[in-house]
C-alpha cells in the first residue's frame, strides 16, 4: 500500500487534506506527522533560522525511516526548507501551494490570495512569482490578510473564521481567480464559491491530485 506522510506545523491543517484525500484519492495510508511549535516558532522570526531548517531535515529523514513513498507538506510558511528536504531524499516532496499555484498560473491574469498566517505571504508571493516565471506565465498575485481568522479557528470558531475569509474576498476585486493560502482554509470554499464566480482554488484538493499523478508517473517509469 502506497503510504504518505503529511507533514504538519498546524493541527488546523490535518482534517482539511484528510478530507481532500478521503475526496478524490482514499487508497494511500496516510501518516500525519504534527509539530505544531514550527508555526509558533516561525512567527517570531523575520525569516528561515538554521534550527528551523534542521528540524525539517529530521522531519524528512523520519518520513524515510518509516517508508513513505511521497512526502506533503501542508504548512505553508517553509518553502526553502521543504525544498531542501525535496533535494535530500529521493522521493517525491511536494510543497503545500506547488499544485495549487500551477492551477493559478495556467487560468493566468490577476490571481488574488487570501491567507490568514502572514508570515506566509511573503515566501509564497516569492514562489507564485517564480513559478510563473518559469512557467513563462504573465500572472500576477494580489494578496489579501485575514488577520482574525486565524485566531478564530484555534479557538473552535470554524463558521467565524469562514466568514472572515468570505467577507475579505470582497477586497480582490478584478480577479481571475483566488487561492487559498493555508490548507486550514479549504473548508471555507464552498462559502466562497456560493458568492464568487470565478475559480475558488484550495491547496489540499490540488495538492493530492498532483501527488497522485506524481507517484503515477513514477510507477510508470519504474516498469
Amino acid at each position: 500500500m502506497t503510504r504518505i506522510a503529511l507533514v504538519h506545523a498546524t493541527s488546523a491543517a490535518v482534517d482539511p487534506i484528510k478530507a481532500a484525500f478521503a475526496e478524490s484519492w482514499p487508497e494511500p495510508a496516510l501518516v500525519n506527522l504534527l509539530d505544531d511549535s514550527l508555526s509558533r516558532d516561525r512567527a517570531l522570526a523575520p525569516e528561515l533560522t538554521d534550527d528551523l531548517f534542521r528540524r525539517f531535515d529530521a522531519l524528512g529523514r523520519y518520513a524515510i525511516s518509516f517508508g513513505a513513498d511521497a512526502i506533503l507538506f501542508t504548512c505553508s510558511a517553509f518553502g526553502p526548507a521543504i525544498e531542501r528536504v525535496a533535494r535530500s531524499v529521493e522521493i517525491p516532496v511536494l510543497k503545500p501551494n506547488e499544485a495549487m499555484f500551477a492551477e493559478a498560473i495556467a487560468i493566468g491574469g490577476t490571481i488574488g490570495m487570501l491567507a490568514t498566517f502572514e508570515p506566509s505571504i511573503a515566501s509564497m508571493t516569492e514562489e507564485f512569482e517564480e513559478q510563473a516565471n518559469r512557467a513563462g506565465a504573465a500572472a500576477k498575485l494580489k494578496s489579501v490578510l485575514v488577520p482574525a481568522a486565524m485566531a478564530a479557528l484555534q479557538a473552535g470558531r470554524r463558521e467565524e473564521h469562514d466568514a472572515l475569509v468570505a467577507k475579505a474576498a470582497a477586497e480582490l476585486t478584478g480577479c481571475d481567480a483566488i487561492m487559498l493560502a493555508q490548507f486550514s482554509m479549504a473548508p471555507a470554499a464552498a462559502r466562497l464559491r456560493g458568492q464568487i464566480r470565478i475559480p475558488i482554488l484550495t491547496s489540499p484538493a490540488s495538492a493530492v491530485a498532483a501527488l497522485r499523478n506524481r507517484l503515477l508517473q513514477r510507477k510508470k517509469a519504474s516498469g
